[in-house]
């Protein structure tokens, strides 16, 4: 059972994420029936510690009070994804792992699971800006960079800032049930699950290049995209052989013209959720998926949720949600 937590901070710890964890494990409301955990925050660098907004945090607790925790969190920080961790700090991460309590990381406190050796062979996430980093500093870890959170069983990672809310909710769900998970959501005032994955929040600008010989074409292509379009019709605008236009096109935009019109339809379908009131047939239609349901299929799979989903986390003030 899940009784000891330690949040372990190094310096330039982002007090966001710190305050996940607190909110989370360090409140006591037996009052309503839920679980109360001994809390304790841990220095891995001294009693004072810098956060990443400029004030400090003091603590009594040194690395000695990590070996009684059933669960250690590492929040997040301003220099985690180039920074050397004290290996006194990792020891007891390793430690921790070996007899048998689980690690958590919330956003970039990946860096320091990854630094102790933790995510080797082991699926794991972090915010989308620094995945391909993760990957390319830890190769042996599987990085995946669409999700909100990774469990893999005594090691779980989470994604930026607010996807901590989402791992933490997961464990009390795991160890109390959903009844508790339930009511601990209710009392932050967030969803008790997220569909989808952070995928719906990663920027994705596609690749221009500054000699573009098929540039003219990928601007009608931007200015029609509410129409149907071949290879063969869009080589012949740019007054090319479908082999030469698909091969440039490639050199040209690092993708093909099918997965490149794909991802300009999801991106303008995404600005209408966004800004628009207009129905999702009527997006489909401007957006040259033609139907809802096709729409909706692209949907999920470019960005693991549906347009009314989008649409409700995303949408501007006085727009209108479908019922589904």
């Amino acid at each position: 059972m899940l009784k000891n937590v330690a949040a372990l901070l190094l310096d330039e710890v982002h007090p966001f994420e710190l305050g996940v964890l607190c909110e989370v494990f360090g409140l006591d409301r037996s009052d309503q029936g839920l679980p109360v955990h001994d809390f304790a925050v841990v220095s891995a660098e001294g009693p004072v510690l810098r956060t990443h907004a400029g004030f400090t945090i003091s603590t009594p607790h040194g690395l000695d009070r990590l070996e009684e925790a059933d669960l250690i969190a590492v929040p997040a920080g301003g220099r985690f994804v180039d920074r050397d961790y004290p290996e006194e700090a990792l020891d007891a991460l390793r430690r921790a792992v070996d007899r048998g309590a689980r690690v958590m990381s919330v956003c970039s406190g990946a860096y320091a699971l990854g630094a102790a050796g933790l995510l080797d062979g082991r699926r794991c996430t972090t915010h989308w800006r620094h995945a391909s980093e993760l990957a390319r500093r830890f190769p042996r870890a599987v990085v995946q960079p669409d999700v909100l959170y990774v469990d893999e069983g005594q090691v779980i990672t989470s994604a930026g800032t607010a996807a901590g809310i989402d791992a933490c909710l997961h464990l009390i769900r795991q160890e109390y049930g959903p009844d508790a998970a339930n009511a601990l959501a209710r009392r932050m005032v967030v969803p008790p699950h997220r569909d989808g994955g952070q995928a719906q929040y990663i920027e994705r600008p596609l690749p221009r290049t500054p000699c573009d010989t098929v540039g003219e074409t990928l601007a009608w292509m931007e200015r029609h995209l509410d129409r149907e379009m071949t290879v063969e019709q869009l080589a012949a605008q740019a007054h090319m052989s479908p082999r030469t236009f698909a091969r440039r096109f490639q050199q040209e935009t690092g993708t093909t013209p099918y997965r490149w019109l794909l991802r300009q339809r999801v991106l303008l379908a995404q600005h209408l959720l966004e800004t628009s009131d207009e129905t999702v047939d009527t997006i489909a239609g401007r957006t040259g998926f033609g139907t809802a349901a096709a729409l909706r299929h692209q949907f999920v799979r470019s960005l693991s949720t549906t347009p009314n989903a989008y649409r409700r986390t995303f949408r501007g003030p006085g727009a209108t949600v479908e019922v589904a």
